[in-house]
């Protein structure tokens, strides 16, 4: 009766609301997704009957185009003008001018800016929650969940971002390389007799480089109502390498110029050089950059030995 009682435990709880939200963000994630994959089945995204019946009205087809509300075609419709003002709200922001679509098409890539754009916003996507569900299962601070949270999903877009920069320049990098052999070829086949058309064709059937996939496109755009030198100008406004505009530029004088082999191996041969003046630059700047640990395994040491007397002379002066 007069025993002293003792006082009931009280589970704490410090994780369980954050496992809590982790657990309904999860779930609003699962419906979604959910939601979005039962879409592509017929039974589930069926369409109203007024839409399925609209097509064969006067009025034409629909504005959701015979899709539901909640459609992979709709979320694509919705998401996409956002995912490009945003992704090129940044990519301007850090630096990066020349438009996506014009290094997609560069890069013959099957994707469109928007369609990248929205694959990019999908990544960002994915990083961030990512980021969340590690800083919430090592119980981190709210700062640095704040700079996971910004963080990653930045850098997520600035790496995708980047691997198209960098594959852009390597393709400007390898046609500026391949220039001069494609010049010289034109400049025998028009020599030989051949016609500007002709001589193209035979080099994008018989090469297997950069530039033959070019002049493939630029045939096909002249197949599609462009003249020869209108297909190769938009190449080279595509390409953007100074060395196709000229060579381009001399092309254009196809039906004018009488000794128009002459001028294109000229214009090789000048192509020629300037890639043998940048590698002798590339290889200048190899050769320094070889001496910058030699410089610092030379400073350390020298560094330690003048510091050990200067620091010996300053202790006898102070004691002194």
């Amino acid at each position: 009766h007069g025993a002293p009682r003792r006082a009931a435990r009280v589970p704490r709880i410090s994780g369980g609301a954050a496992m809590t939200r982790l657990e309904v963000f999860s779930a609003l994630l699962l419906v979604v997704g959910a939601t979005l994959l039962l879409s592509l089945a017929r039974w589930f995204g069926r369409a109203p009957l007024v839409d399925r019946l609209r097509p064969y009205a006067p009025g034409g087809l629909s504005a959701s185009g015979g899709q539901g509300v909640l459609s992979v075609a709709s979320f694509r419709d919705v998401i996409g003008p956002l995912s490009q003002g945003v992704g090129t709200g940044l990519s301007r922001a850090f630096g990066v001018s020349e438009d996506l679509d014009l290094r997609l098409r560069r890069l013959h890539s099957p994707l469109d800016s928007t369609q990248f754009r929205t694959r990019q916003l999908g990544w960002s996507t994915a990083s961030l929650i990512g980021a969340l569900i590690v800083s919430s299962a090592m119980s981190l601070g709210p700062i640095p969940v704040l700079v996971l949270g910004v963080a990653t999903p930045l850098l997520t877009f600035l790496l995708l971002e980047q691997q198209v920069t960098a594959a852009s320049r390597a393709r400007q990098r390898r046609l500026f390389q391949e220039l001069p052999v494609v010049a010289e070829q034109l400049g025998m086949q028009l020599g030989a007799g051949y016609s500007l058309g002709a001589a193209m064709h035979r080099i994008a059937q018989r090469g297997t480089g950069v530039a033959a996939e070019d002049l493939a496109l630029v045939l096909a755009r002249t197949r599609q109502g462009l003249t020869n030198i209108q297909a190769l100008r938009e190449w080279a406004e595509l390409s953007d390498v100074d060395a196709l505009d000229r060579l381009v530029g001399v092309l254009a004088l196809n039906h004018e110029a009488a000794d128009l082999g002459t001028l294109i191996s000229d214009e090789a041969r000048a192509i020629r050089r300037e890639a043998h003046r940048e590698l002798l630059e590339s290889i200048e700047r190899k050769d320094q950059q070889v001496w910058i640990p030699v410089a610092i395994a030379a400073l350390i040491p020298g560094t330690i030995l003048i510091a050990i007397p200067f620091i010996q002379a300053m202790r006898t002066f102070s004691t002194g």
